[in-house]
């Protein structure tokens, strides 16, 4: 399957998981492997077709944490949730 021809339907929104790696006080770098908790914040890849969508292809938004459903493309992480459940935009 490719991102390119992945198109979500109705008010959904396809997003790319931003993995960050977490440093400790003393300075170490903990992997993504390390945390339990999977990333709130991703890159908008598609959207669906719906006019109550507030965000547009290519913005980094935080979403709430147990939304959506998780899928693999190739090697990367993806996210298919509903628009109501991004939270903000950053800018």
């Amino acid at each position: 399957m490719e991102k390119e021809r992945m198109r979500p339907l109705g008010e959904n929104v396809l997003i790319k998981l931003i993995k960050t790696n977490q440093k400790t006080k003393s300075g170490i770098f903990l992997p993504e492997t390390a945390s339990a908790d999977r990333p709130q914040e991703g890159q908008v890849v598609a959207i669906g077709m719906s006019e109550k969508i507030q965000v547009k292809k290519g913005q980094t938004v935080i979403f709430a944490k147990f939304s959506g459903t998780e899928i693999k493309i190739g090697s990367d992480d993806y996210l298919i949730l509903k628009a109501e459940d991004i939270l903000a935009v950053v800018e």
